[in-house]
């Protein structure tokens, strides 16, 4: 009963509009609100763009380098189609990161991704030693 009594107060608090003169009410920065969706926000997008410019950038090159490696074709023609295959890659993996729903699941999907990349990477050098 209890909860339910504080549950209830915690929600008619966020209900009400917040007034200045109000103890509870956050304090806000000149530029980032302080303990509002603001700066979740901001984060977020800068999160996303680290994730699309660097994270794009490594599943690109790595989605290049296994083409090139193992492509059944002469190394000249494996080499190009990996390279022209990874300005598919990037672009795909920057839309990728903003159509996500939330920035933990953009770094999933990029992270996921190089992983099974690279471990293709590594078991072909293992393997050619």
């Amino acid at each position: 009963m209890a909860f339910a009594l504080a549950l209830t107060t915690a929600f008619a608090r966020l209900r009400r509009p917040a007034r200045q003169d109000d103890p509870d009410y956050p304090r806000r920065h000149r530029f980032l609100p302080h303990g509002s969706e603001g700066l979740r926000y901001r984060l977020g997008v800068a999160s996303r763009a680290v994730a699309a410019i660097f994270g794009g950038y490594a599943v690109s090159g790595m989605s290049s380098a296994v083409l090139a490696l193992y492509m059944p074709t002469s190394r000249a023609e494996a080499a190009l189609t990996g390279t022209m295959v990874a300005y598919v890659v990037y672009p795909c993996a920057v839309m990728w990161v903003f159509a996500a729903r939330s920035a933990a699941r953009a770094w999933l999907g990029l992270v996921v991704p190089a992983a099974v990349l690279g471990a293709m990477l590594m078991a072909h050098n293992y393997l050619r030693t």
